[in-house]
């Protein structure tokens, strides 16, 4: 709903007041200024006229004895027509006026004294007969100098006031036409404005404003907006938490407030498609990227950012526990099954027989042992016995390496524990899921080495699978990449960069090579677990 006045009458009214107050202030100052100058202008033309018509030897000649009745009065009046002088009046020493606009004043004598007698000449404003003027008086000297006369010209105060008013009335009309295109302008301006904001009026633009700031500031989502060239135009407190920006400012290009990364490339849209994955130092992002439209326009982009961090975490782990107890399960039925063949042996009295196959269910006991013996941290020793179930219900088979020790049992395992189990599952999906071993049992093997030294621990896990690409080495730790199909609820790609980030946050390493299959070697510096 629009309220009050609309955009474009806001800015006809404001450009209206200003071209008008301007237009007031700078007609009274011109009006002013005006009247100065047209009056110094006045005295300026009188004086000038003046001291040429007392200059002129006729004039002098005249005064001195000359035709006065018939040479000065022509004379004058010529000069006073072609000079727009309003009068022009020779004066001798006694004070008669020789020449005059009114033919009855020629011959009467003036009321004042003759000033220009003392050769000088004068300015003033005299009210004379003919009004209120502008008065200049320069003497008549004769041949040997000496003044014999004056000769008075003045430009009447109404002549002045008209000449003003004339200059005033160009600048009016001038104002005027500034007012029509002021008007213009601001028509222009609003339809420009409007345009600009999409048709919106005020009122508008504030309650989407209110209404954004609470949104943005009011969600749990990480939102940022970009503009058409990649800049900052909206960003919430979120979003800068998550993507560890707090002194980011409005206007900043994206590309400068992120390094090199899978993060960076889904935000300046480098890596497109939906629900895209990023793995930061303390977060796993969810990241949408949507184009913006406004009015059939591109304006930018929109990109929300959600927290998976948690939510991955529980998911991986109902994931590894539904594995396990998969695992358990298959092998509660494995010994169901064992337990009823012995039983049937021994009702058939088939004792050499059972002997026989009861020493294979010792078997399990017998591997627990030898990874407890050479193993010390219960932990894993547990992870080891229920990888290698889960590897034998997919028909792969998880050994520890002979060569493995571990005798430090207050090692700090947690770390070590979520690596090899990430490291192991991913061998177990590469053997399991190769084509090559179609057909093939085992489908494969997956071997585990633990090393440890005074300082490092070192695993190596390995594999028989398809192994990885010399060109994709560099790449297995991006998070987002994978060659494995995507599985529905679970997002693929993240488990060796979530490794990798882990690792990098004990000060460890990790790499990746190729031999039979697939290795990879992490070295994780020796943690003593503090007592609780």
């Amino acid at each position: 709903m629009r309220h009050g006045k609309t955009l474009a009458a806001r800015i006809l009214v404001a450009v209206l007041g200003i071209v008008a107050a301007t237009m007031a202030i700078g007609a009274a100052l011109v009006a002013r200024q005006t009247a100065l100058l047209t009056d110094e202008q006045a005295m300026v033309q009188a004086r000038s006229i003046a001291v040429t018509v007392a200059a002129m030897p006729d004039v002098a000649e005249a005064v001195t004895g000359g035709d006065t009745a018939t040479l000065v009065p022509a004379l004058a009046e010529r000069i006073r027509s072609q000079s727009q002088a309003d009068y022009v009046v020779v004066i001798d020493a006694s004070g008669t006026r020789l020449s005059h606009p009114r033919p009855d004043l020629i011959g009467a004598k003036i009321q004042e004294p003759v000033v220009a007698l003392d050769g000088q000449t004068h300015t003033g404003i005299d009210d004379g007969d003919l009004g209120r003027s502008a008065n200049v008086r320069a003497p008549i000297v004769d041949a040997s100098g000496h003044p014999v006369g004056e000769v008075s010209v003045g430009i009447l105060e109404s002549t002045v006031n008209t000449r003003s008013a004339q200059q005033v009335s160009g600048y009016l009309v001038s104002g005027g036409l500034a007012l029509v295109l002021g008007v213009i302008a601001s028509l222009v301006l609003a339809r420009t404005i409007k345009r600009v904001t999409f048709g919106l009026e005020p009122a508008e633009i504030v309650a989407l404003v209110q209404e954004r700031e609470a949104m943005l500031h009011g969600i749990r989502e990480g939102v940022l907006g970009l503009d058409a060239r990649g800049r900052l135009n909206v960003l919430n407190e979120e979003a800068r938490r998550l993507l560890q920006i707090p002194n980011a400012q409005l206007g900043q290009p994206i590309v400068d407030l992120m390094g090199a990364s899978q993060l960076r490339d889904i935000l300046v849209g480098d890596v497109s498609g939906p629900d895209r994955v990023a793995v930061t130092d303390d977060h796993l992002l969810v990241l949408n990227r949507m184009p913006v439209d406004v009015g059939g326009r591109p304006a930018g982009w929109v990109v929300t950012i959600r927290d998976r961090t948690e939510m991955e975490a529980l998911l991986r782990q109902l994931d590894a526990v539904t594995g396990l107890t998969n695992a358990l399960r298959a092998q509660e039925h494995e010994f169901s099954n064992r337990l009823h063949v012995l039983s049937v042996l021994l009702e058939l009295g088939e004792t050499a027989e059972a002997a026989r196959y009861s020493t294979e269910l010792r078997t399990r006991t017998t591997l627990a042992e030898d990874i407890r013996s050479r193993i010390a941290p219960p932990t894993v020793v547990a992870l080891l016995l229920a990888k290698t179930t889960v590897g034998a219900e997919r028909d792969v088979i998880v050994e520890l390496d002979p060569a493995s020790r571990l005798e430090h049992a207050d090692v700090d395992s947690s770390p070590l524990v979520t690596i090899m189990a990430n490291l192991v599952d991913n061998a177990i999906d590469a053997v399991a899921d190769d084509p090559a071993a179609i057909g093939r049992h085992p489908r494969g093997h997956v071997q585990v080495l633990l090393t440890e030294s005074q300082h490092d621990v070192h695993l190596r896990v390995s594999d028989t699978g398809p192994g990885i690409a010399e060109e994709l080495a560099s790449q297995v730790f991006v998070d987002g990449f994978t060659t494995k199909s995507p599985r529905a609820g679970f997002h693929r790609g993240i488990g060796l960069a979530l490794v990798h980030r882990l690792v990098a946050g004990v000060d460890g390493t990790i790499t990746v090579s190729h031999e039979s299959g697939a290795v990879l070697d992490v070295t994780l510096p020796v943690r003593v677990r503090r007592p609780v």
